[in-house]
């Protein structure tokens, strides 16, 4: 989850928050990728997750990536929470889950190998800690009283508020792990034709990565426990958002959603004061029940746009948020799916085709059938595995018309970065599959061997 953002002025018009998010608007040239993925921490002795504090710890996996590969610190109430270095972040999730929010680069070969570099610092420092990391959606044995709680502001207040708004709340904050890329529009147009093919596709993302078969030692009958989580969790901030896809969307309509979202919280001088519920409409009227005559920052929009959590959402870019987190080779698949059917206008185009038809029924019918049963799901009349095909195809045309090459050249375009995601559809086995089929053979209906074959 994000770390405060900086360096807003006061909100004197409503126009700037619509404003803030047009000043994300880029030429096609400088287009960038982010890749965000989170993983779950462990004690290699025990299995159990890693705490906060101490020798074999998040604590010091942290000053271990500080002392040994130049990251700075980032603290909070005197506790390091996170470490920047060259445009990229680390930062912790609830429970300890260890996310790296990876600089905008130019192009897929490069945020892999951002992603490599990242997991060779993280396996050099734990290994010399006795500590595991394991990319899954869903931690697969451990229970909600045996996670760890960082010590940051923002989890504390969420904490507390989720059991209010929905029944899984806790679990995505504590047992689930997510991979997302970040991407660029051009204008509000731009933005628009995106945003809608990223929520109707994000239902083959989530079969593609599902990867949490597994809750508390067993399987939880979902390919994606971490998709089915976010159906439950808080319907004020969740969702497919059908209003994007009505006449007339655009950033406006976007601000009227974000600012009928409660608030979380408002951060100043270090600390997180409790806003649970209260509205955002209200704080810009010096009416805030936490701020009486205080009006909001551009600093404050830009936190409260980190509090709402679709499938796909929009700050000054767009987060594609719909995949479990996994091995590393969808690490890079993840943002060469969406690269190809984004940042190419003929792929675009023809990912519209392809899902222009869908009502509001049959996209939320997708979304869930993807959670349970991935690439063998279907709703409406469309079937995940026949859908995922063509999307995939489409991303293969549309990184090959991009023609960016890697390894100096030897390499022509992204397109192999989707190999991984093409032998899913080839089997139609998705890695959730994998782990379900070795759970029921070989490992005995044990899961202790998941954190061997499988850690990074």
């Amino acid at each position: 989850m994000s770390i405060p953002q900086s360096g807003g002025g006061p909100i004197e018009r409503y126009e700037q928050l619509v404003e803030y998010l047009e000043s994300g608007c880029k030429p096609k040239e400088d287009w960038r990728i982010g890749t965000e993925h989170e993983k779950f921490g462990y004690c290699k002795d025990t299995l159990k997750p890693l705490p906060y504090d101490g020798p074999r710890s998040i604590k010091a996996m942290l000053e271990g990536l500080r002392d040994r590969f130049g990251w700075s610190p980032i603290e909070e109430q005197g506790n390091i929470i996170g470490l920047e270095l060259n445009g990229a972040n680390i930062s912790l999730e609830p429970g300890g889950q260890l996310e790296l929010s990876g600089a905008p680069l130019t192009s897929i070969h490069a945020t892999c190998d951002e992603v490599n570099e990242h997991l060779r610092e993280v396996k050099a420092v734990a290994d010399g800690i006795g500590a595991g990391f394991i990319g899954l959606g869903a931690a697969p044995t451990w229970t909600h009283e045996q996670m760890p709680q960082m010590p940051k502001g923002r989890y504390r207040l969420m904490t507390d508020y989720m059991d209010e708004v929905g029944a899984l709340g806790k679990q995505m904050m504590y047992r689930t792990c997510t991979v997302q890329v970040n991407l660029d529009f051009a204008s509000e147009a731009d933005m628009v034709d995106k945003l809608r093919v990223a929520l109707a596709l994000q239902p083959v993302a989530t079969a593609l990565f599902a990867n949490s078969p597994f809750l508390e030692g067993k399987p939880n009958g979902h390919k994606s426990w971490r998709s089915r989580i976010w159906r439950d969790l808080d319907g004020a901030r969740t969702g497919m958002l059908p209003f994007v896809f009505e006449q007339g969307f655009g950033f406006e309509a976007w601000v009227e959603y974000a600012l009928d979202v409660p608030m979380y919280f408002v951060y100043r001088d270090g600390k997180y004061i409790n806003a649970l519920g209260q509205s955002f409409r209200d704080f810009l009227k010096g009416r805030l029940p936490a701020l009486p005559g205080e009006t909001p920052t551009l600093s404050d929009w830009a936190d409260h746009l980190t509090t709402v959590f679709p499938e796909a959402r929009i700050k000054k870019y767009m987060e594609m948020r719909g995949a479990d987190g996994g091995p590393w080779r969808r690490l890079c698949a993840l943002p060469a799916f969406w690269v190809g059917l984004l940042y190419d206008q003929s792929a675009l185009d023809a990912a519209w085709d392809l899902v222009k038809g869908f009502d509001a029924e049959t996209r939320e019918g997708l979304r869930v059938a993807a959670s349970v049963h991935g690439l063998q799901g279907e709703a409406g009349g469309v079937k995940l595995v026949d859908l995922a095909r063509s999307a995939v195809g489409i991303a293969e045309a549309g990184l090959r018309a991009r023609a960016m090459p890697g390894a100096n050249g030897l390499i022509p375009d992204e397109t192999h970065f989707l190999n991984a995601l093409q032998e899913s559809i080839d089997t139609g086995k998705v890695p959730a599959d994998e782990l379900l089929e070795r759970y029921h053979g070989v490992w005995e209906g044990k899961l202790e061997p998941i954190f061997e074959e499988f850690s990074y």
